[in-house]
């Protein structure tokens, strides 16, 4: 199974250890692409897909770990785009 697989199976599983470096990881191999905002977008990011929905997020700081609902929200929204 390839690492790609494998790092898309484990964030559908929901962990409460997802980083953002993980999460930016596996969005991309789904084909987004992370938007900053200007140079006062803070925190937020967003991570655009050609087809897909968007998904808006507040970069963790400072221990770079979502939460558990940030993880269950995305990993939502790829569901419901058919992305995994």
């Amino acid at each position: 199974m390839s690492r790609r697989r494998k790092a898309i199976q484990r964030l559908a599983r929901s962990p409460r250890d997802v980083t953002w470096r993980e999460l930016g990881t596996v969005l991309e191999s789904l084909g987004y692409r992370e938007h900053r905002g200007g140079t006062t977008g803070g925190s937020r990011r967003r991570f655009i897909h050609p087809t897909a929905a968007m998904i808006l997020l507040h970069e963790p700081h400072p221990s770079g770990t979502l939460k558990a609902i940030q993880v269950r929200l995305v990993v939502e929204t790829l569901r419901q785009e058919g992305l995994i």
